[in-house]
């Protein structure tokens, strides 16, 4: 069987060396006699499969010992609730850089649970940019400042994150972690559903300052209380044991590959192999982002007309390309170039575009 030249969004592209990995244990993990999916996640076969993936995050990332990682369930959606139950103190503001549709939902929770408001937007710009950010202009009413690093129904990325703050910085990295190396100090909070870099769906990791577990109040629901989690090692209640699991290959491979720093690398290459691509198309391919802002892992582009676009996701489709096709809410083409997608998928993808383009 040939592997899909796989473009999804999320659920995305896994490591063909995890899957294999996975297959081979799934029926005896480890000479239990059982698939991981059904230890006891009280076991020490299972609390080993978990501590290993704590462990492989912080080394792959530098997590200093003053953060705490906890594994999570409910998604990014379920933190846009849980950041402003847990951090929103009385009296203060959140605030929120608007960036695109997943920084508007995080807000609209937000301002259900406390006061909550935007503090710069690139909106009125149709989310092309990723604006700029003065540390000094941040009111001092505020609780903490919530950015999206990647933006991925349009394209775009912080590749500077704001400097010299006097408040909590909080990111959701949902669709960009572990696509280069961090420097985790700049941040006090950082979540990601797994399900577009790090695994599959089902747990969301989640890295926070433990100095900010203070402002967890003991009145709200225990489940919801940042405390709850690590105090109890992500283990309070039954976590999602196999996609923690899963979790943890994927950090052995990217461990296998080089680290961090060699994952960025070939990030690096596959986004200018297609951004090439449009910008010496001459208008055939408009990207959508500006170009200081461009995504590394979301390639977003339209064609110069709707009839080409229709055209090029009907050949690409034929041609075995699969998740091309733009979010339902800005249309177009949208390429998302993971960690897990092969270089040679993407360098397939370039000559598509280039031979699409030449025979249109």
């Amino acid at each position: 069987m040939n592997r899909a030249l796989n473009f999804n969004a999320g659920p995305a592209a896994l490591p063909e060396w995890v899957l294999k990995e996975a297959q081979n244990e799934l029926l005896n993990f480890r000479n239990t006699g059982m698939s991981v999916m059904e230890l006891s996640h009280r076991s020490k076969e299972y609390e080993a499969v978990h501590n290993e993936a704590k462990s492989l995050l912080r080394s792959l990332l530098s997590v200093p010992e003053s953060h705490e990682i906890l594994f999570l369930q409910g998604g990014a959606s379920l933190q846009f609730s849980m950041i402003p139950m847990n951090l929103l103190e009385e009296g203060k503001t959140a605030y929120y850089a608007l960036t695109g549709s997943w920084s508007e939902k995080a807000l609209k929770e937000a301002v259900k649970l406390g006061k909550a408001e935007g503090f710069v937007s690139s909106k009125e710009n149709s989310y092309k940019n990723i604006p700029a950010i003065d540390s000094a202009a941040i009111p001092n009413d505020a609780s903490y400042l919530h950015i999206t690093s990647n933006n991925t129904i349009y394209g775009t990325q912080w590749h500077n994150f704001p400097t010299n703050l006097n408040v909590p910085l909080v990111a959701d990295m949902s669709s960009d972690i572990l696509c280069k190396p961090l420097n985790i100090e700049q941040f006090d909070l950082i979540y990601a559903g797994a399900q577009k870099n790090l695994g599959p769906s089902g747990v969301t990791v989640v890295i926070i300052k433990k100095e900010l577990l203070s402002r967890s109040n003991d009145n709200l629901p225990t489940i919801l209380n940042y405390n709850t989690h690590e105090k109890n090692n992500s283990l309070y209640n039954t976590p999602p044991t196999l996609a923690i699991y899963l979790l943890s290959l994927v950090l052995k491979w990217v461990e296998k590959e080089g680290g961090v720093e060699a994952i960025a690398k070939k990030n690096d290459l596959k986004a200018s192999l297609l951004y090439q691509e449009i910008d010496n198309s001459e208008g055939f391919y408009n990207g959508h982002a500006e170009l200081d802002s461009r995504s590394n892992m979301n390639v977003t582009f339209t064609l110069n007309s709707d009839e080409a676009t229709k055209s090029f996701l009907a050949q690409a489709k034929e041609a075995g390309f699969v998740g091309l096709n733009g979010h339902r809410s800005v249309g177009g083409c949208r390429a998302s170039i993971y960690n897990a997608v092969p270089v040679e998928h993407v360098e397939r993808l370039a000559q598509f575009m280039s031979d699409f383009r030449k025979n249109y």
